[in-house]
Formats: C-alpha cells, sequence, structure tokens
C-alpha cells in the first residue's frame, strides 16, 4: 500500500470519514489503515496482537446488518463472493483510535493521529454549536407563535373597529306597558 505524507493528512478530509454506528463516532480500519500508510491486514493483525488494549467501547466489529447498510451506502467493499472483504471490518472509536498510536509506533502514525484528534474534536465542536442553535431556534419559535396570537388578535380588534356600524332602527310594533311585544 503506498505511504502517505502526514502533512496531506487534514483533519477534514478524516471528519468527512468519521461514521456514526451504535452510538459512537467511528473510523473504520480500511480507513484508518489507508491514513496511517499501512495494509488493512497490518493494521488489524496489530490490534489483534495487542487485544487487551481495545475493550468493546473502544473497538468493535460491525455485524451483519451494519455491513449490509454500509455496503448500500458504498462505505465499504462488495461482499467475498464478488472479490471484496472476508470478514466483517472493525469499527475504532475516538478512545480506540488514540490508543492505536501505542500500537503502531511509527513517526508517521503519530503524526497521522494527532490529525485523527483534532477531526473529532473539531466534529464535538459542530455537534455542540449545532445543539445551541437548535436551543435557539426553538425559542425563537415559541416567541414567534405567541407573536402570532398576539397578531391574530390584533387583527380581529382592527376588522371589528373597521366594521360599519349597523344604524339604530326604531322597532315597529306596539310594546304593552308590560314590556311586551305584541304585533
Amino acid at each position: 500500500m503506498k505511504k502517505r505524507n502526514p502533512a496531506f493528512v487534514a483533519a477534514e478530509n478524516i471528519a468527512r470519514s468519521i461514521l456514526r454506528l451504535r452510538g459512537h463516532r467511528v473510523l473504520l480500519d480500511a480507513t484508518l489503515a489507508s491514513l496511517y500508510g499501512v495494509d488493512t491486514r497490518a493494521l488489524v493483525q496489530a490490534v489483534k496482537r495487542n487485544r487487551e488494549r481495545f475493550p468493546e467501547d473502544f473497538m468493535f466489529q460491525l455485524g451483519p446488518e451494519e455491513l449490509d447498510s454500509l455496503r448500500s451506502q458504498s462505505v465499504i467493499s462488495t461482499p467475498p463472493s464478488r472479490g471484496g472483504r472476508r470478514y466483517s471490518p472493525y469499527a475504532f472509536t475516538e478512545e480506540g483510535v488514540a490508543m492505536l498510536s501505542s500500537v503502531l509506533r511509527s513517526k508517521e502514525a503519530v503524526h497521522v493521529n494527532i490529525e485523527i484528534m483534532r477531526a473529532f474534536v473539531r466534529l464535538r465542536g459542530l455537534l455542540a454549536v449545532n445543539r445551541e442553535l437548535g436551543a435557539k431556534l426553538d425559542e425563537i419559535e415559541r416567541r414567534v407563535s405567541s407573536h402570532d396570537q398576539a397578531i391574530a388578535g390584533v387583527l380581529s380588534a382592527i376588522r371589528q373597529l373597521m366594521a360599519p356600524a349597523e344604524p339604530k332602527r326604531r322597532q315597529i310594533g306596539f310594546v304593552s306597558s308590560e314590556g311586551r311585544k305584541c304585533s
């Protein structure tokens, strides 16, 4: 596999490769291997030799449904029967990616890891900004709906004022001394 120059690994490019699986933001083993400039097989082998460093919340292997879903989105290769991978990919959480730097000890791995951590931090910041924006939009929506009700009331009052007053008419007929109308 072709080695990458860590100077060309931009956090923005890495951020595009981050997926959301099982409630975690993750990078797939093939993406990480490409970033580190190693074969996917070599990366997985290094992880398996150091399995105690990668608990389930650091790394997990994709299930059949997740694999099918990612294949349908063209994120991963075709099935083994069509020349693709023979096993399900591994997904590494932010903590798992940080642990990879201790397993892959090259200088390039350290530089790439720094950029990956920056991408995760940027993504976290963007999510926080989006949450704040969402809260502000909710607040504005509440204000506007109360303003709409007030405006509707004002318009109704204006319409009533604009309506021509009905002229007072004298009643026709005879009214008895008891206050009843007689025809």
